[in-house]
Formats: structure tokens, sequence, C-alpha cells
């Protein structure tokens, strides 16, 4: 048997990055799929080729209707949910403290990384107490558990979703529902372009692109990529963790094992790996 037969998944953030590469690992591994995303081209893409098993929805994981309607199809579509991945999100408002958009940027960043991971908790517990039990996981980051200059929002954001995993994990214990999260660490997707366009000319993906300047900033010598963070979702989804709750399971390839963990975001290697990609935000670039 694969290791996800008969059960039913919510993605956020499904239809690119370690979302999609999510979706794909649990389809193989039996499970039946709903993708929610705002990117509607790729997320149909992705639930096209995954066939029968895949199911996409316009979602806005900051937009409570949104996620109610997500989840609901998911019910109503397969009877059932096992778990949900909120892993929606985007790099969002940056740059130093005493210059952070306190309007719609921040704004949106707040809905999307801590609203979301919240109303996605919020829809699924109800159905998972009925049943007798589930999963629910969150994207978090090692953002959240270590410094960095250039992201406090983002930083302290991820630090919430690993407190909302804990506080909701003791919560829903009693009803065989586990609460974990996961901390990627530099993980090759689009997030590191901080917002900005891929420089003209380019015929590699930004995946490709990145993959040389990510190999050496962790111990493990190469890049991160978005299956390392599906193989601990599917852990974490599957019966293996029946006993396991309340965790923030780090996947960085070592990175915050060592005295390397950036710090001065403006001169650290991300920065040097994607100058040749986009031109760096202003907050980015060494004085």
């Amino acid at each position: 048997m694969a290791r996800l037969d008969g059960k039913v998944v919510v993605i956020t953030g499904g239809a690119s990055g370690m979302g999609a590469a999510t979706a794909r690992r649990f389809v193989a591994e039996g499970a039946k799929v709903v993708i929610g995303d705002l990117q509607v081209e790729k997320g149909e893409a992705i639930a096209q080729e995954l066939g029968a098993a895949a199911t996409f929805i316009r979602t806005d994981v900051g937009i409570e209707a949104d996620v109610k309607a997500m989840i609901d199809l998911a019910v109503e579509a397969h009877g059932r949910l096992d778990c949900i991945f909120n892993n929606a999100g985007f790099g969002g408002v940056a740059g130093p403290i005493d210059q952070t958009d306190m309007g719609a940027p921040y704004a949106s960043t707040v809905a999307c990384l801590l609203t979301g991971p919240i109303l996605g908790m919020k829809h699924a517990a109800p159905i998972m107490k009925e049943q007798g039990g589930g999963s629910i996981v969150s994207t978090a980051s090692i953002a959240g558990l270590r410094g960095s200059s250039g992201a406090p929002v983002y930083s302290a954001l991820k630090a919430g979703v690993m407190g909302l995993t804990r506080a909701v994990a003791v919560e829903l214990a009693p009803h065989h529902i586990r609460v974990n999260a996961i901390c990627p660490g530099v993980i090759v997707t689009p997030i590191f372009l901080f917002g900005q366009q891929p420089k003209a000319g380019s015929n590699v993906s930004v995946e490709e692109a990145l993959r040389p300047g990510f190999r050496n900033l962790q111990p493990i010598p190469r890049a991160g990529e978005g299956f390392d963070i599906a193989n601990m979702a599917l852990f974490l989804a599957s019966d293996e963790s029946a006993f396991v709750t309340g965790q923030a399971f780090v996947v960085d390839g070592g990175l915050t094992t060592t005295m390397s963990v950036v710090g001065d975001v403006a001169n650290s290697p991300i920065a040097a790996a994607i100058a040749d990609l986009v031109e760096l935000p202003a907050w980015m670039q060494a004085e």
C-alpha cells in the first residue's frame, strides 16, 4: 500500500514551489489532493498533470470564505479531510524595521503568513474532530528560529506559526488531531527573488538558476529542494506520525547547526546568489 492510500489532503500554495512538490508526492502515495492557490494558471496546470486525484480551487488564504470553500470542496468531493498543509506563503513586506510599510504590503503579509494558517486550522478542526482525527501541518521557517536583518515581519510571523502550532496541538490532541510545523531552510523556490522579476535573457528556470549559488550555503553540499519539504510533509500527513504533535521540524541541510546562518542579508551568500538573476531591492544592496 502507498503511504497515503485513502487519505484526502488540502494543500495551500500548491501551484508552485514546495506546495507543488508536495502535491505530486502525495498523489504518488495514493492521496486525493485539493490545491488552493492564487496562481490560477499554474494551479490548473498542476491539477491537470496529476489527473483525477487532484482538484484546483482559486484560494486567497487570508479570506475566510475562500478557505472554507476550499475545505468544503475537499469534503464534498471525497467525504473527509485527513490533512491540511497550510503552506501558502511569499516574502511579503521586507526591509529595515524603520522603513516597514505598514499599509497594504504589511496587511497582505500578515493575511497570508499567519491569518492563513489560523483559518486553515479553524475550518479543518471541526471536520477532523467529527471523524476522530487528522493531521494539520503548517510551513514555518528557520527565519522564525534565528534572526536576520531585512525580514523582521516575515521572521516574526513564522515564529508566530510555531507558537500557533504548539497551542493548537495541545487543544486538539484529545481529538487525535496532530498539529505540526515544518521549518524549511534555503530552498530553491521563487520566494528568494524577493518579489523581483528575473532579468531578461535567462533561458533557465528560477530553480535551475538558484541551485549553483545555494549549493554551499549549508553543511550538506547541495541546494535544498521542494521534494525535501514534501518528504517531511508526507511523514506528518501519514499514520507514521501518529504519536507526533506540537513540533517544528527543521529541514535545512544543517544550516541552523552552524555559525554561518545569515545575519546580514545584504552581505550574505543569498544576496550574492541571486544578484545575477534580479535587480536587488535597495535594502538588499550592501553599502
